[in-house]
């Protein structure tokens, strides 16, 4: 049986967070993309204003949100928005993913800094991280399950002890990538969302309950609060991409100017900006979505970069088959460090392949969609990202940095 795929980007009907395709063949990510050029921004920025207005501080000295924040994505960008235009005094904080980079461990650093923030980071016990990621990658064939539902859990965790209502995050997978939402629905951060989608279905509790190698203690920090709970405070979400028009690409070129936000070249995308802060999200994390689900990183990107006007369909297609089966060269890496062997850990992954998408023919798995199988030499298309591409990365520094400086020395420079 084909599967379809979008006639002006490049997603398959088969996305994991649900697509839909229309008459015309378009998927429903590109057509709320569509909203972007139309909708008034300049007015749903005074909305987002009059909504934060009743949280700000009469005396400024109290923090009037919890902002999360890591050493890459847009996290410059949204703290800039929060503390310089919504001229709020956010709390900071941040999920200890410990496959930290320097480049990251820097960024962080300077983030802090540069706005002069107040900022808490959970750091789980590693031995507890690598015997939940063991679980994981069990259970759902994810090593990265771990670093979203801390990421998630722990600014409303922070938001509940510490009574500060307003949760400010950035913007909506659901919304930017398949169109789930529309950016006029103003869809709040949910639990509900977080676990079938962010989460894979799994909660801190069913890995508990699923399996027998794990201990209370190893799952309890990344329980999402009872909803009693954040009732009481009058906890909520709010996602600015609802509010902003938003563009990762030229959001990141301004912080790199205004901020000295620093970008990391990728092994197995051409987008340098986001998560430069990872050893492991453009590398075995996003290998393992392509033997899951068949199309990896560079194809989001892609699909973004056709959506803003800077890449075609055909130019998309080529970086596609230049990097998306090619195997990343941190696996090693990350197996020493979990303790785990190369059989295991591919036994693991490949019991969760969609089988829409994924055919076997004696050892040799097949795709049903149409992405050349290897790498190619030739040159790519620049996409505009100022450190251009690369499939290769540094083996200088086989380590993570689990922690690092939180400041910048006196010639403001951040070092990890």
């Amino acid at each position: 049986m084909s599967i379809r795929h979008c006639s002006r980007c490049l997603y398959p009907e088969t996305h994991p967070l649900g697509i839909v395709l229309d008459d015309e063949g378009v998927c429903s990510g590109c057509r709320v993309h569509e909203e972007k050029d139309f909708l008034d921004w300049d007015a749903r920025f005074e909305l987002l204003r009059e909504m934060v207005r009743p949280y700000r501080s009469a005396s400024g000295l109290v923090h009037d949100c919890v902002v999360p924040v890591s050493g890459a994505g847009d996290s410059f960008f949204i703290v800039d928005v929060v503390k310089n235009r919504l001229k709020l005094n956010p709390l900071l904080v941040a999920y200890n993913k410990q496959y930290n980079t320097p480049t990251g461990i820097r960024n962080l650093a300077r983030l802090r800094t540069e706005f002069d923030c107040d900022f808490l980071q959970m750091n789980v016990s590693p031995a507890s991280v690598k015997a939940v990621t063991r679980a994981s990658l069990r259970l759902m064939g994810s090593m990265y399950w771990h670093c979203i539902a801390g990421h998630t859990v722990f600014p409303v965790q922070i938001a509940a002890r510490f009574k500060i209502p307003l949760v400010l995050w950035g913007a909506h997978q659901g919304v930017e990538q398949v169109g789930m939402y529309s950016h006029l629905d103003a869809v709040e951060m949910s639990r509900k969302y977080r676990q079938e989608h962010d989460l894979m279905g799994f909660e801190a509790e069913d890995l508990l309950r699923l399996e027998s190698g794990l201990a209370e203690r190893d799952v309890l920090p990344f329980v999402y609060p009872h909803e009693r709970e954040l009732a009481q405070v009058g906890v909520r979400g709010v996602y600015l991409g609802n509010f902003i028009r938003w563009d990762t690409k030229a959001q990141h070129e301004v912080m790199m100017a205004r901020h000295g936000y620093e970008p990391l070249a990728q092994q197995r995308t051409f987008d340098a900006y986001n998560h430069a802060d990872s050893f492991h999200y453009s590398g075995v994390h996003d290998y393992i979505k392509y033997l899951k689900h068949g199309y990896s990183k560079v194809v989001d990107h892609a699909c973004r970069e056709i959506r803003y006007g800077r890449l075609s369909r055909d130019e998309a297609l080529g970086i596609v088959e230049c990097y998306q089966a090619v195997e990343p060269n941190d696996l090693d890496m990350f197996l020493d460090w979990v303790g785990m062997a190369r059989e295991e850990f591919f036994e693991c992954v490949n019991a969760h392949r969609n089988p829409r998408v994924w055919s076997k023919n004696g050892s040799e798995w097949r795709s049903r969609l149409f992405w050349p199988e290897a790498g190619s030499d030739r040159e790519l298309p620049g996409c505009g990202y100022l450190t251009g591409a690369t499939r290769t990365v540094s083996k200088s520094r086989r380590s993570y940095v689990l922690i690092g400086r939180g400041w910048r020395d006196e010639e403001g420079n951040a070092r990890d």
